[in-house]
């Protein structure tokens, strides 16, 4: 095994994260700096080269010890040109060359993919997928995002759109998402979603609720709060922690039955209510797929939280 480094950066919208590896995947450096999207998003590829470059100076280090950057960004990859647009969260509505325009300005070669699917990645090599060829990867944040990985590689699909969670339908009569259709599991059980689901559903109960007075006071409520109030027997709380669970563990019944993974994984900052949402998420699970999934696939937590974008990045980079 080469005793070169490997760079994994995690692109967000808020801050970007950095992380010096070694080959197997072991973090020894990182660090993150705000994420600045003023003036289209233009100052985002100069600010992660001069963070790089800042920091192989100080750490005494040259561009030859390393393997590669690996970079993980919201948007569509287009990989044969290195190019990436459509980041509307970053103001990178048209495209971007951070594989030209990084490696020119560090010196170190650099490998792009789809944010979720780093994170896949990252869960699959160091976290709960345990390195098994065949793992499911779902986040549970601002919205449902996933990557799957079968036989040991990431799938892209035909227009790279591959590992679109949030956009199975779970309910045909539910809710309209932003992608233009109802009832796909992104408006029940990302943090907005469960929040949609909790107003929907209070406006209908009669009960004694502290959610529901806490709805009918006019408060901001989290999905932190529903699934707070749920473990300890809020019945409002625990009916919309039911359903959100129930279309959770449906979608990846059913994204199981198709394709047998060893593992899925829940990450995302839902995924924080922990064994009460993997318990009603599994039990779900069990009741919608048939006996050989039942078997041999296993449902997880995320373990690796905010370290699975870099360290998935770093695991696109080709060791020699």
């Amino acid at each position: 095994m080469t005793d070169k480094k490997l760079i994994g950066v995690d692109l967000g919208g808020t801050t970007i994260k950095f992380a010096i590896l070694t080959a197997e995947g072991d973090i020894q450096q990182k660090w993150s700096i705000e994420t600045n999207i003023l003036s289209d998003g233009q100052l985002i590829i100069p600010d992660i080269i001069d963070s790089i470059n800042h920091h192989l100076k100080m750490y005494d280090m040259k561009a030859d010890q390393f393997s590669g950057i690996g970079l993980g960004s919201p948007g569509t990859i287009n990989f044969k040109e290195g190019t990436i647009k459509g980041a509307f969260n970053l103001n990178w509505t048209d495209a971007v060359y951070p594989v030209r325009d990084i490696e020119a300005g560090t010196g170190i070669p650099v490998t792009i993919e789809n944010d979720a699917n780093v994170a896949a990645l990252g869960e699959r090599w160091k976290g709960a997928g345990n390195n098994a060829d065949d793992v499911v990867f779902v986040t549970l944040g601002t919205g449902v995002g996933g990557g799957i990985i079968a036989n040991g590689q990431l799938l892209h699909g035909a227009n790279g759109a591959a590992g679109e969670i949030g956009h199975v339908t779970v309910d045909p009569h539910g809710f309209m998402c932003t992608c233009g259709k109802r009832g796909c599991l992104e408006t029940i059980a990302s943090a907005t979603g469960i929040v949609h689901v909790a107003r929907d559903r209070a406006s209908e109960y009669a009960g004694d609720s502290e959610l529901k007075a806490m709805l009918d006071d006019g408060q901001d409520i989290s999905a932190k709060d529903v699934f707070d109030l749920a473990k300890t027997g809020d019945d409002l709380a625990i009916i919309v922690a039911d359903y959100v669970c129930d279309s959770l563990g449906f979608a990846l019944a059913n994204i199981a039955n198709s394709l047998n993974p060893k593992y899925v994984v829940i990450g995302g900052g839902v995924s924080a209510a922990g064994d009460f949402l993997l318990n009603k998420v599994e039990k779900a699970m069990r009741a919608n797929e048939f006996a050989t999934i039942k078997d041999s696939t296993e449902v997880r937590l995320a373990s690796l939280g905010n370290g699975a974008g870099v360290i998935g990045a770093a695991s696109l980079i080709k060791v020699d």
